[in-house]
């Protein structure tokens, strides 16, 4: 199972029209929803703004995409086609067109919506999906090295920090560090 490394926009012409390609690393279905608003605000005067999105939240896989006025299966079923063919997950995608007044019939869209989504996946970079999981910590200030090495050595995202009477700190970091985060010695572990 894989995902995509970075945030990325692609773009090309294709018998002038406008092709552009946005592609995200998510990992919820609202975080996908939200991208592709974002996208298609971005775009009000676009032809189609095609969205997709497949993530696996809680266990369980949310695979969507339409074709955005475009004909039949020829946007966002090719786009799919190209994440299946990847093995790519967590992921939103929008490929937005712009006419540029010469047809390109049903093999055309086909092929630029799919070549949308292959590049936009190939610029974003393909990497080993990890199931992340995130978690509060909150520790004495006497253990501020020891937490420091701890997060340096173990990729451990950290996303918030609060220093009061006691360090509070928000992390992401993979899945398989549960049990190795909950084993922390006078470390108060809260997992979101």
């Amino acid at each position: 199972m894989n995902t995509v490394k970075n945030e990325t926009v692609i773009e090309f012409e294709e018998k002038k029209s406008k092709f552009l390609g946005y592609i995200k690393p998510v990992n919820s279905v609202k975080e996908a929803e939200k991208f592709i608003n974002e996208i298609k605000a971005m775009h009000p005067n676009a032809t189609h703004n095609v969205p997709l999105y497949r993530v696996v939240e809680n266990g369980q896989e949310y695979f969507k995409y339409n074709d955005d006025g475009e004909p039949s299966s020829t946007a966002g079923k090719p786009m799919a086609e190209i994440l299946n063919i990847l093995d790519i997950y967590n992921v939103a995608l929008v490929a937005t067109r712009y006419f540029g007044g010469i047809k390109l019939g049903a093999g055309g869209l086909i092929r630029n919506y799919a070549k949308t989504a292959k590049l936009a996946v190939n610029e974003a970079g393909i990497t080993e999906y990890r199931e992340r999981a995130v978690f509060i910590l909150d520790y004495d200030y006497s253990m501020t090295s020891d937490m420091e090495s701890f997060f340096a050595k173990n990729d451990v995202k950290i996303i918030e920090q609060n220093y009061l009477d006691r360090i509070s700190v928000k992390i992401e970091t993979d899945k398989e560090m549960e049990s190795e985060i909950e084993a922390l010695n006078g470390v108060i572990v809260v997992k979101l």
